[in-house]
């Protein structure tokens, strides 16, 4: 446990060298490291994966507003200081990859270069039309998922209900299908209710994985990790300074290639390359979906380790 940024946080180490810090995404925790840990390490790094603010064991602020990006990414800042280091290569997740973009444009002094897995770098643009409008006027009809959490208490209920059976419909990964995608559903459904219920744990997740992630949320609950979403538009608001900004740090990107959040960000490999001209390169894993470190570990530490030793 270490002290940063006002509150106390749960981290993973090994290993010693330059810092390199592992930040997860939704629903997952620094656990969800499991399999980069002694890759890296071996390799000659110091790697820490920490729980992030309102999950595991790192503490939930009950506000939703202490959430926003400006805190979460204060809260990597005080994270390297308490690890009594000045810099750190930071390799993002899911919503960790948004975090470690903010880290890299907020402070590239601390932040020497980034990897993003799954979710690519898109820069901010000017206008008053806030993400969740943008995000209801791509939706149509269907609900997007993150429209849905943005309703007090409604997902968390859902998703309290039965953890277990929860965290399996989430972690359950197929190929994507012709007109369909967890992350949109009908009016009147539940974000659950579009997820079909696997027969089994998928191949990449043993019981003991499945009962550490069960436990933990059953422990913490889920409203400090919905809060990031609730503050997607308010992180609009406070940057407006970003807005056209572009990473110049050394930059990885792995996608899955049945990961849902492609069919989101069909334009990002272009954006990429005009808004992160140091980007070293974009990588694609076959037959891969959206958890990509836990499904594919060999290909995304052969890919990390790569990109760390020709920094």
């Amino acid at each position: 446990m270490l002290h940063t940024n006002g509150i106390n946080m749960h981290i993973t180490q090994a290993g010693e060298g330059p810092l390199v810090i592992l930040l997860h995404g939704f629903p997952e925790l620094g656990y969800s490291w499991r399999h980069q840990m002694d890759p890296i390490a071996r390799a000659g790094y110091r790697v820490v994966a920490p729980d992030l603010r309102g999950y595991g064991k790192t503490d939930s602020p009950k506000n939703i507003d202490a959430y926003d990006m400006l805190k979460l990414t204060a809260d990597v800042v005080g994270l390297v200081e308490a690890l009594e280091e000045t810099q750190a290569i930071i390799i993002g997740h899911d919503f960790g990859s948004a975090l470690a973009q903010y880290c890299a444009l907020l402070r590239p002094d601390i932040f020497r270069a980034l990897a993003l897995l799954s979710v690519p770098y898109t820069p901010r643009k000017w206008g008053n039309l806030l993400p969740t409008q943008a995000m209801k006027k791509m939706s149509g009809d269907a609900i997007y998922y993150i429209n849905y959490f943005q309703e007090p208490d409604n997902i968390e209920k859902e998703l309290e209900a039965d953890v277990h059976n929860a965290m399996l419909k989430m972690f359950h990964t197929n190929a994507p299908q012709e007109g369909y995608s967890p992350l949109f559903f009908r009016k009147g459904q539940g974000f659950l209710d579009n997820i079909p219920m696997p027969d089994a744990l998928p191949d990449w997740l043993t019981q003991k994985d499945m009962d550490v992630f069960t436990r933990e949320f059953t422990r913490s609950g889920f409203t400090g990790p919905v809060n990031w979403y609730r503050n997607i538009d308010e992180n609009f608001r406070l940057t407006p300074f970003l807005t056209g900004a572009k990473i110049l740090q050394p930059t990885l990107f792995i996608e899955g290639e049945y990961d849902a959040v492609r069919q989101i960000y069909r334009s990002a490999h272009k954006l990429m390359k005009a808004y992160v001209p140091n980007l070293r390169d974009i990588i694609s894993l076959p037959k891969t979906g959206h958890w990509i470190q836990q499904e594919s570990p060999d290909e995304v530490n052969a890919a990390i380790i790569k990109f760390l030793q020709e920094l």
